[in-house]
């Protein structure tokens, strides 16, 4: 089986979608598939593994310069039409990917379409212009339906996206995704004492509170500062990096918050088990993969209800959830976990004894017979 994985985002940008690709990868490998990777050219690199890169060259977005802007060259036809692939997965094609959308379909090769995150909704926490005001709302969502109903198969990553799919029009039937987990990588056996003392700028008896990801405006995370401030004896660290920092430095001044920057490996590992409570307050997500794994680290979480965070939180077990913007509700959630070490303790071992029935094994074999189905039913054709 050969497959080509068209995305917008690849290394070495880190984010949720990346993550999950490179997961794919590295699962399709292990399955004897191989792949070849399409994506816009932000780093030197063009193997992953096994699977070779084909970047292209483009513009950095003004508004969100992790990203760039591509259009597929006659180099990347020559690269796709000599690769062969049985089928071409695009991973929630944008500009990048809709122009190659185009051109996978007129080589009649099967297409399966996974999407990942709202563009329109994002683009209203953007501090610019039109993304700001909704204008790109309704293209966008026109797209959306003419992809996701032309293509020959669908994926979403979540019960509230595939609900959120419907509502605008998408009438083809759009499998689930699941995200899962790797719980031998993210274990509560990676808690540091050392770690937390950095996190928490020493002050270890603290309840501190973590959050991993982008530091960028939709993630809302100057809603935090509320916490901080009513919530006796609660610290904050924030681990990532993004276009918000600076703006956030700000707002926490003078507040028991630690900007910790990216971190990775077993770095990284020590952070999400050093901790005490998950908080994630972002507007709009995919799925929001962090969430997952600081449950499999042994945290509590409380969360907006973006994503697949309903799929996951049972409510009052595992953590809270809130309405995106409630920071009342966000408030509360924190209070009820942080009133005793107890309660904390009891909800961690919960979270932790959800995220271990969550392996990304089974969830990517399901994506490989979504593969053999639309080679199965492929037509014959010349490319």
């Amino acid at each position: 089986m050969r497959v080509a994985i068209i995305t917008e985002t690849f290394l070495p940008k880190v984010d949720g979608i990346v993550t999950v690709i490179c997961l794919l990868l590295d699962h399709l490998a292990q399955r004897g598939v191989e792949v070849a990777v399409f994506a816009p050219r932000l780093g030197e690199i063009d193997h992953y593994g096994s699977a070779r890169v084909i970047t292209v060259p483009g513009l950095r977005f003004p508004f969100y310069p992790d990203l760039k802007l591509s259009v597929p060259t006659l180099t990347t036809y020559r690269e796709l039409r000599d690769f062969q692939p049985d089928v071409v997965h695009l991973v929630h094609p944008s500009a990048f990917g809709l122009a190659c959308y185009v051109m996978v379909k007129r080589m009649g090769l099967p297409t399966l379409v996974s999407y990942h995150i709202d563009y329109g909704q994002l683009g209203r926490h953007f501090r610019w212009g039109p993304f700001h005001a909704g204008f790109i709302d309704v293209p966008i969502r026109f797209l959306t339906r003419q992809v996701l109903n032309t293509a020959d198969d669908a994926l979403a990553p979540s019960r509230a996206v595939q609900q959120r799919l419907v509502s605008i029009g998408v009438r083809k039937e759009v499998d689930l995704w699941r995200r899962g987990v790797d719980a031998e990588r993210f274990h509560p056996r990676y808690a540091s004492d050392a770690m937390r003392a950095r996190l928490s700028n020493g002050c270890v008896e603290d309840v501190l509170l973590l959050y991993v990801g982008r530091l960028s405006y939709e993630k809302q995370l100057d809603h935090l500062k509320p916490v901080l401030e009513r919530v006796p004896g609660t610290r904050l660290a924030l681990v990532g990096d993004g276009p918000a920092r600076a703006a956030l430095e700000k707002h926490f001044a003078g507040l028991p918050v630690c900007f910790m920057g990216y971190l990775q490996g077993e770095t990284l590992l020590q952070a999400y088990a050093s901790a005490d409570i998950f908080v994630f307050p972002s507007a709009i997500e995919s799925f929001g993969l962090v969430v997952v794994e600081a449950m499999a680290a042994g945290l509590p979480v409380v969360a907006s209800r973006v994503g697949g965070v309903g799929d996951v939180v049972q409510e009052g077990v595992i953590g809270y959830t809130f309405d995106s913007g409630d920071i009342d509700g966000l408030v509360a959630g924190v209070q009820q976990i942080a009133r005793s070490r107890e309660t904390i303790k009891t909800m961690g071992a919960a979270a932790r004894a959800f995220a271990e029935t969550q392996t990304w094994p089974a969830m990517m074999d399901e994506v490989i017979e979504h593969y053999q189905r639309l080679m199965d039913a492929r037509k014959p054709s010349a490319l």
